[in-house]
């Protein structure tokens, strides 16, 4: 039987492949998870776009500051010589290419790179920009933490988006449930794949050649 990973088990492998002393923003939703993943003899710094260095992972729930929180309002933790500072600063480092890496969702990723995750264009939707185009943009890596099939089966790992784009050639891997990929000059590379998922597979399902 395949065994997809969880959303706490992808998180837990990307927070495995974040390089010691890099500055991170972990984008709101799944990619949260990630900062309770972060080996703690590893130093890396979090950043989230409402003012804060230094974030740490979700706190238990009777050590809840009320006034601790990250972008999407969830309650964070503090790690020592954490920092606080004005909005404005917080995407002047975004926008300033200060951030080593930001780990995003998706709505959709090409095979180029291109990300759409704040709108599907769709009547009656509620797009949410937030900060994804100053970061996708603005930082010098971006990762992309997704399932790789929506709920009624259809693949985010597309040739080309046709959501409205969040930034254009901007993401360089996606992990999903899946699967690991890498965007290349040739298309999508599969890194690794989980749970007895083949390459085969993984083409049938979602339309495109890739590359292993």
């Amino acid at each position: 039987m395949t065994r997809l990973l969880s959303r706490a088990e992808v998180a837990a492998k990307i927070a495995r492949d974040v390089p010691e002393g890099a500055v991170v923003n972990l984008g709101i939703g799944a990619p949260t998870l990630i900062a309770g993943f972060i080996p703690s003899d590893r130093e890396v710094v979090l950043h989230t776009e409402n003012g804060m260095l230094g974030m740490g992972p979700e706190p238990l729930s009777d050590l809840i500051d009320p006034d601790l929180i990250n972008a999407g309002k969830q309650p964070v933790t503090e790690r020592p010589g954490a920092a606080y500072f004005h909005h404005a600063d917080s995407f002047a480092m975004m926008r300033g290419g200060h951030l080593d890496l930001c780990v995003l969702g998706a709505f959709q990723v090409s095979e180029h790179g291109d990300l759409a995750n704040w709108s599907t264009g769709e009547s009656g939707s509620v797009p949410a920009v937030g900060g994804a185009m100053d970061l996708a943009r603005g930082a010098k890596k971006v990762y992309v933490m997704t399932d790789l099939f929506t709920k009624s089966g259809e693949p985010k790992l597309v040739a080309s988006c046709t959501y409205p784009l969040t930034a254009a050639r901007c993401v360089e891997r996606v992990y999903t449930d899946h699967a690991v990929f890498d965007v290349t000059a040739v298309g999508f590379r599969i890194r690794e794949t989980f749970g007895g998922v083949t390459v085969s597979d993984l083409e049938d399902r979602t339309g495109l050649t890739l590359h292993d």
